[in-house]
């Protein structure tokens, strides 16, 4: 799988909504995948099968 960048636009409960800079596509997650620094605003990039903040 390549890697992908995406952008924290909503937290709501115990999921994440994330969007694709380069797509626009949204994608839903639970939080527990995520980074703990992960919040709205934050810039993630996934690679590997792992997101790290960027």
């Amino acid at each position: 799988m390549e890697p992908h960048t995406y952008k924290v636009v909503k937290i709501e409960g115990e999921y994440a909504t994330l969007k694709d800079t380069d797509s626009g596509e949204e994608l839903f997650i639970a939080l527990f995948l995520l980074p703990e620094e992960t919040d709205i605003g934050v810039t993630l990039h996934y690679e590997n099968l792992r997101y790290t903040v960027e």
